[in-house]
């Protein structure tokens, strides 16, 4: 944590958790094992990240394109959702964790919807940290539910089409919940983002490691963190902003108000 300094925090962090398959791959497991070593992944670098203070973290944990997977790999997938979000409840609870869920919810089986929404009406009230899971998410999906909510609104002329605006539109993203994505972290060597928070990651600082994701705890969170604030965020400003302010900040409360 000597790191980080910790007045300077990310509001929002995002992680896409690849590396599973391949850490399991490389020793000779199958890849089930990645995804039970990941769920204690998941579990260092939340606390991590309640330790630290940071507001929101919003994690990549199955995409709509995941669908396609082998089944006996997606049964195990939602099988280990089930378990953690009944392990994981003393957890949450104790430390103020409001859960979240984002993506097609509906497509999940009956019995893990029902335990996300025991869980997070559990906890909605909570205010220490927000902790968002992706599941059967997609960006371009996402924008695709929200443009027709605002089609749907226009044709029963509940808002005009002069009207629509960022705001208009933020306003029916659910991963904008918790605001726009400071700094989204990928583990597992890839350099891309693979269609996860399109929208609330215009601006946001991206940081790839080769670590895959089961190696991943919260040192690793801290040295991506260090690697964030050794940046200057600029929000297509310039250096040097008006009256002392620092342009970066005033970027960023520009796209939150938003």
């Amino acid at each position: 944590m000597g790191l980080v300094d910790v007045s300077r925090l990310p509001q929002h962090v995002a992680i896409i958790m690849d590396g599973n398959g391949r850490w399991a791959q490389g020793r000779g497991e199958p890849r089930t094992a990645g995804h039970e070593r990941g769920a204690d992944a998941v579990r260092a670098t939340m606390r991590a990240a309640r330790r630290l203070g940071i507001p929101a973290l919003t994690l990549y944990a199955f995409s709509e394109q995941n669908w396609d997977r082998a089944p006996a790999e997606i049964n195990a997938l939602v099988d280990l959702l089930c378990e953690c979000l009944v392990s994981e409840r003393d957890e949450l609870v104790d430390n103020e964790i409001r859960l979240s869920a984002i993506g097609r919810l509906h497509k999940l089986p009956q019995h893990a919807q029902a335990r996300l929404r025991s869980l997070s009406s559990e906890t909605e009230l909570h205010k220490g940290m927000t902790l968002t899971l992706a599941l059967s998410y997609g960006g371009r999906e996402e924008l695709i539910d929200a443009t027709r909510t605002l089609a749907s609104k226009v044709r029963d002329a509940e808002i005009d089409p002069n009207d629509i605006d960022e705001a208009a539109l933020a306003r029916l993203l659910p991963s904008m919940d918790v605001g726009p994505v400071d700094l989204l972290i990928r583990t597992g060597g890839e350099q891309r983002i693979s269609n996860f928070l399109l929208w609330g990651s215009a601006y946001a600082e991206f940081y790839f490691t080769d670590e895959l994701w089961p190696d991943f705890d919260a040192n690793s969170l801290y040295y991506a963190i260090e690697a964030y604030q050794g940046r200057e965020r600029r929000f297509g400003l310039v250096p040097g902003a008006e009256d002392g302010a620092s342009p970066g900040a005033a970027g960023h409360e520009l796209e939150r108000a938003i």
